[in-house]
């Protein structure tokens, strides 16, 4: 009862291989999107342009509160950078009405002086067109 059974091996030549099997990982890697669903970022522009009027206000997504949110998350700009303008704004603000009122009192000043002047011209004018007649008879 003896059988005799030839064990023989089948391979590929080191070249042959890669022709044979695909030894890529294709299962891991989504499949590219088809060339008519990317659109470029005029046309973006151009349906946002469309449908702006269409977009909520207000919503956790798809609304323009959500653009401004996640595009100020994404350029940086932060809270702390509002309340630093909005603290040199009120400089600003206060800066202005010191300005004023100096000028204010600038003006208040060159006015008074100016009146001062004229009384003193005046008085100086009066006293010497009025005769002095000490002679009275």
């Amino acid at each position: 009862m003896s059988k005799k059974v030839n064990l023989g091996r089948q391979g590929f030549e080191p070249r042959a291989y890669k022709n044979a099997i695909d030894i890529s990982f294709t299962q891991l890697i989504p499949p590219p999107l088809p060339q008519e669903d990317i659109i470029t970022v005029d046309e973006f522009f151009g349906l946002y342009d469309s449908l702006f009027y269409e977009i909520p206000a207000t919503g956790d997504i798809n609304s323009h509160q959500y653009l401004i949110n996640r595009s100020t998350e994404y350029i940086g700009f932060t809270e702390e950078k509002e309340q630093d303008i909005q603290i040199l704004l009120d400089e600003i603000t206060s800066l202005r009405e010191e300005l004023l009122t100096t000028q204010k009192e600038l003006f208040d000043t060159q006015v008074s002086s100016s009146l001062e002047l004229q009384n003193l011209g005046a008085t100086q004018i009066g006293t010497q067109i009025t005769p002095t007649n000490n002679n009275v008879g």
